[in-house]
């Protein structure tokens, strides 16, 4: 910046660069300083660092030093006060800014300040000024107030911010001056730069406005506005720039067209060099232009030697050329030109003779050729070895047989072309041609070879296309393409079906023809087809299916014209989809409707509630009695486990075969015990308490009296007898709650809800209701667990007087808290024992976490050496657990594998129809029974007597049965399995007693 001179030794001489002892000289310290509290923090030694990653400006405005902040210097605290003293505002840049932060320092002397009313800063306008400049800007202020009334602004932020917010600090706070220079109209564009950025970013380093009129006025006056020093340096800048372009030149010269080629020069040589030499920018317009303008920019010097240079060769051209045309056919320009233009510039290089070519879009064949004439002669015989270099053919060939031509993957076009390098085929799909480039001797012989291959394939091939309707596609293309592909295969035809329903078929002529008629044929066969949906279960699909799917296949093969489609694996529904000929479509829909009537009649299914102790009776010894109604009946039946608290048998079969079933078994629970029925009165209007939301309390009622059966009325009998069913004691027992819950006074009781995980309602229960007794007699409240049935298994209804509910409910609370409280136990089973236990991903372990109130269970993982089992739960769940663990580990002890010999012929006829002989003997002596390989026909060294018979026949590995139980219950198994085994008797008849 410029200063005002000042003669030495002035008073007001100050010199140009002052030491840091001129400006901060130092204070006495004190130790009051040190330790008293200021506004501007605690007073130490500590010193304060500006880093040098905040990058600092220098700025002296009449003879005023603003500091230059960020030089990495270490200002002690103490020297604060003497910046004070200079007008100078210290702050801590490193703590309160962001790293590349700018400081910008300005300062406003008293004359120069705009004053607005008031005597000190801050007050009136000026807090309002500066906040207004900050919320702008983003930048931050700070203000010091000096004794000689200027003010010293420390700017803070990123570059641009501070910039911005410097320069309209000094237009709010500073009086401002106005200047007009005068600058050259044409350098105006150079001063605001593109899109004025130029001008924007003068504006903001010199704090000022400059005003450029606009571009159709022809007024060369700018206007700069702003503090004295900086109107100075916007006009230092502005003549600088105006400076620099004062030296630039441009010239344009009117250079015919057809001189641009001696003037750049082959392979643009000349150009280069030109503008190499003169370091000027020369722009020849390229060959496509049409344009006679050059134009040459740079320094002035340099555009004078380049114009006087171009001119020079194109007066020197213009005088000793001369021009000829030539006739080309169209079709060769291009080897004339070459690739790139190539052989132009190759031409122009060795003849000194430019070629002049025809525009693209031009009709006319005529080449024109300049130069000196001596040489003319030389180019046109090069131009018509260039252009007859190259001959380019025709052969008239359908589209459609291009592909036979060229072979599968290029073998056929590549064994005509192997020994023609140089020719070039081209196939175009849009045409019926083959266009044939290269030297005339090639060209000709793969013209013959490609024509004599089109004769070929046109005389015997031929194609035809047909329309069908797009909905057919999917059945004649067939499941990934099996059907289509059938057909080329078969035929060798090249078959194509587009989207909008037309199908080419391609090939020779008779296989064409054959394909056609299969095509048409099939698809009159689908467009008489139909597709029926026939409802059936997803339950029968497996015995529809049958193993490894023989059963449809048989389906399949009586109905072959059908096809069958069942449901996905994911696809929950009973659809399945019959489709074929339509009579054949309707024969295989009733025949598959007949076998689901007969599956639904032979898997009709009933629950009959037995008492639990009468089944060992129904069951009979060695499972005499239940094989023999299965055999009577034809039924499937199933009795639940030895340890199941279940007591309910089900039965599977014919509607009348179960049913028959049914009143068997219940007659012999009637023969074995004193079942007796028995009617109570109670009044209807008493039946909906009784029964309790969705049965819930008739059924534990039901329950604790031994699962006995209780029948209600219908609405429309207008009867008020209940009847019971059972044997006599539970019968009495059930009587008795009933009526007492018939009081009127207790129906009209209180419940209660308490919630429960239902793996744990077993553990409130007790053994045999111990537990839920002792609360029933002690509170006189009746509880009722929820059902299998019951969408929530967790809720336990509590029911009865107000009191005796809140008294029960309080302790089935502390007894859930007591069982939530999971801990971890453990126990150790032997090694041997482990596989039981985790076999088929652990079913025996998820059986007892069911039936121990889901207590977790770890085992040690296969290869691990260890007997320790882990266990996790509430206590009681886990001392279950522990005990059904040993129980199973007892029975594994038990348990012996033994061998039974019955000859292979009679297997079959001892597992019964689909196994249910074999599977009702696993079922009544709780056993496993294994039959042997069929195939295995060697001989098996047994020291046993086979079935006491001495003089049996030798036994193979294939009659052996293995029995694996306890073993009462193998022995018995075993004697049940020689029962099935067929007797053959030899009797002598008298030949008096047979008749002819």
């Amino acid at each position: 910046m410029q200063q005002p001179v000042i003669e030495e030794g002035s008073a007001a001489y100050e010199p140009s660069v002052r030491s840091y002892d001129d400006l901060f000289p130092a204070l006495p310290e004190s130790t009051t300083l040190n330790q008293s509290n200021n506004t501007m923090g605690q007073w130490g030694n500590n010193k304060m660092r500006v880093g040098s990653s905040v990058i600092t400006q220098v700025f002296r405005l009449d003879n005023k030093l603003i500091l230059p902040l960020g030089l990495d210097l270490v200002i002690p605290r103490v020297c604060w006060v003497s910046a004070g003293l200079y007008g100078i505002c210290v702050t801590n840049i490193n703590s309160s800014r962001s790293q590349g932060a700018v400081a910008v320092g300005a300062g406003v002397p008293f004359e120069e300040r705009k004053l607005d009313g008031s005597q000190k800063f801050g007050e009136g306008e000026s807090n309002h000024i500066c906040a207004n400049i900050m919320k702008e800007t983003g930048a931050h202020i700070e203000i010091s107030h000096g004794k000689d009334q200027s003010l010293t602004f420390l700017v803070t932020g990123k570059q641009n911010e501070v910039l911005e917010a410097r320069r309209k600090i000094l237009i709010h706070f500073q009086t401002q001056a106005s200047k007009q220079i005068s600058i050259p109209k044409e350098h105006h564009k150079w001063i605001l730069g593109k899109k004025g950025d130029r001008l924007r970013e003068l504006e903001k380093t010199t704090a000022t406005k400059i005003l450029v009129p606009p571009m159709n006025d022809t007024s060369e006056l700018l206007t700069i506005t702003g503090t004295k020093e900086g109107i100075e340096k916007a006009e230092h800048e502005i003549r600088v720039t105006s400076d620099q372009q004062s030296k630039k030149a441009s010239e344009r010269l009117n250079i015919p067209k057809h001189f641009h080629p001696f003037i750049v020069g082959p392979h643009n040589r000349n150009l280069a060099i030109l503008i190499e030499e003169t370091g000027a920018r020369i722009n020849v317009p390229p060959p496509s232009v049409m344009k006679d303008e050059i134009f040459i920019a740079g320094d002035k010097d340099g555009v004078s030697a380049a114009k006087a240079k171009i001119e020079e060769i194109y007066k020197n051209m213009e005088k000793k050329s001369t021009t000829v045309s030539v006739e080309v056919p169209k079709s060769q320009h291009k080897y004339v030109i070459g690739p790139k233009g190539q052989t132009i510039a190759e031409i122009l290089e060795t003849t000194g003779v430019s070629v002049e070519m025809p525009q693209s879009d031009s009709a006319t064949g005529t080449i024109t050729l300049r130069g000196p004439h001596e040489k003319l002669g030389l180019a046109l015989s090069v131009v018509y070895e260039k252009a007859n270099s190259v001959r380019s053919s025709d052969v008239d060939a359908p589209s459609w047989i291009h592909k036979y031509i060229i072979g599968r993957k290029g073998a056929n076009i590549k064994e005509i072309t192997q020994n023609l390098t140089k020719v070039h085929v081209e196939f175009t799909d849009k045409e019926d041609k083959i266009k044939i480039e290269g030297p005339p001797e090639e060209v000709e012989k793969a013209q013959e070879h490609i024509e004599a291959m089109a004769r070929d394939l046109i005389s015997r091939m031929s194609f035809l296309e047909m329309h069908v309707d797009p909905k057919l596609f999917k059945h004649i293309i067939g499941k990934s393409g099996a059907n289509i592909n059938k057909l080329k295969d078969e035929y060798n035809v090249v078959i194509n079906i587009d989207e909008s329903g037309l199908v080419r078929i391609e090939g020779n002529t008779n296989d064409v023809t054959q394909t056609q008629v299969e095509l048409e044929q099939r698809i009159f066969k689908l467009e008489n087809e139909k597709e029926k949906d026939v409802i059936i279960e997803q339950r029968h699909y497996r015995n529809i299916i049958g193993t490894k799917g023989d059963k449809i296949k048989e389906i399949r093969d009586k109905f072959n014209q059908v096809q069958i489609y069942f449901p996905g694996p994911g696809d929950r529904n009973d659809i399945v989809k019959v489709r074929g000929p339509k009579e054949d479509v309707d024969k295989c829909a009733r025949h598959l409707e007949k076998l689901v009537k007969e599956l639904n009649e032979s898997s009709y299914q009933i629950d009959v509630p037995i008492y639990k102790q009468f089944h060992k009776f129904i069951i009979g010894k060695g499972g005499v009695n239940i094989r023999k109604i299965r055999e009577e009946t034809e039924t499937k039946i199933d009795l639940p486990a030895e340890g199941d608290k279940n007591d309910v048998i089900t039965i599977t079969g014919k509607r009348e075969n179960v049913e028959e079933a049914r009143e068997k078994i219940r007659k012999i629970q009637d023969e074995l015990e004193n079942i007796v029925s028995e009617e109570i009165t109670i009044p209807p209007k008493f039946y909906n308490s009784l029964i309790g939301t969705k049965g819930k309390l008739i059924h534990s009622i039901m329950e604790e009296c031994g699962n006995v059966s209780i029948k209600f009325p219908t609405a429309d009998s207008k009867s008020d007898k209940v009847t019971i069913r059972g044997p006599k004691e539970d019968v009495d027992r059930a009587r008795k709650q009933l009526l007492d819950l018939a009081n009127e006074r207790q129906l009209a009781s209180y419940t209660a809800e308490v919630r429960a995980k239902a793996q744990h309602h077993k553990f409130l229960i007790g053994k045999n209701g111990a537990n839920i007794k002792k609360i029933r007699d002690s509170t006189g409240a009746r509880i009722v667990f929820p059902s299998n049935a019951d969408e929530d298994r967790e809720v336990i209804l509590i029911i009865g007087k107000k009191e005796a509910v809140e008294e029960a409910k309080a302790a089935l609370e502390a007894t859930i808290k007591d069982i939530d409280n999971i801990i971890e136990g453990e126990m150790q089973v032997e090694p041997r024992h482990h596989k039981h236990f985790v076999a088929r991903r652990g079913e025996v372990l998820h059986k007892i976490a069911d039936e121990c109130g889901g207590v977790m269970i770890s085992f040690p993982r296969p290869g691990v050496e260890s007997d320790r089992v882990v266990l996790k739960g509430p206590k009681e769940c886990i001392e279950a657990a522990k005990i059904r663990i040993n129980e199973i580990i007892l029975d594994l002890e038990s348990m012996v594998t033994i061998e039974c010999f019955i000859p292979q012929k009679h297997h079959r006829t001892v597992m019964g129809a689909k196994g249910h002989k074999v599977q009702g003997i696993t079922s009544d002596f709780d056993v496993q029974i294994k039959f042997p390989d069929r195939d295995n026909q060697e001989e098996y060294t047994s020291h046993e007597q086979v079935n006491g018979d001495v003089n049996a026949e030798p036994v193979r590995y294939c009659d052996v049965i293995r029995v694996t139980g306890k073993a009462e219950n193998c022995q018995k198994a075993k004697q049940a399995l020689f029962d099935l085994v067929p007797i053959t008797i030899s009797v002598n008849v008298p030949s008096t007693y047979i008749v002819p």
